[in-house]
């Protein structure tokens, strides 16, 4: 007999998200109150020693956090659709990458900060940039710019342009209206380097 798929999320599950959603909203108040697994359990509604069933720290809390929070920003081919128009698809991983800031902008810096500190959070950004360089060189290439290795070929050009963008969206996002401002920056600067940009 197959065994019962699970429609809705198990106990274990809720509890775990509701750690994550406390860290996500202490985040977002850090200046007020640090962050700690005594705050985060607080938030979340349980023992710290509850807490330390799901998470052995506030670092693997962070991390966790992260993951779930980057896995917005991963491109997949259905984003790089090939029958679109390059600009348009430039346009809509801007955007798609500036509503992630807009909706996670503590997650985000968070990621940034403190990945010198924890080496998981460090890996999962990488991954992340990596998975979003490797997408959008399918579509400069597709654009027209040479598929070669050098500096000038869509690899590094994408690398190049992928990191802009974080770091870019990284400092926007602690300004008012900043985000919107650089939205446009960085599809004006992706769009340039097309063919006929």
């Amino acid at each position: 007999m197959a065994a019962k798929r699970r429609d809705t999320p198990s106990k274990g599950d809720l509890r775990e998200q509701a750690i994550l959603d406390a860290a996500e909203m202490l985040l977002e108040r850090e200046h007020t109150e640090p962050m700690t697994v005594e705050s985060i359990a607080k938030g979340a509604g349980i023992s710290r020693g509850s807490l330390y069933f799901y998470f052995g720290s506030k670092q693997e809390v962070l991390a966790a956090l992260v993951a779930r929070t980057v896995a917005r920003l991963h491109m997949d081919d259905r984003s790089a659709d090939p029958g679109l128009p390059a600009h348009d698809i430039v346009r809509r991983a801007v955007e798609n990458t500036a509503r992630a800031w807009r909706e996670h902008g503590p997650v985000m810096r968070a990621a940034v900060e403190f990945g010198p500190e924890v080496p998981e959070i460090a890996q999962l950004w990488r991954d992340t940039i990596a998975n979003n360089t490797e997408a959008m060189t399918r579509v400069l290439v597709a654009a027209g710019l040479p598929d070669e290795d050098g500096p000038t070929g869509a690899a590094a050009l994408a690398q190049a342009l992928c990191w802009m963008t974080e770091r870019n969206f990284y400092h926007a996002s602690t300004q008012p209206g900043g985000l919107d401002r650089v939205t446009e920056t960085m599809v004006e600067i992706w769009c340039r380097v097309l063919p006929g940009g």
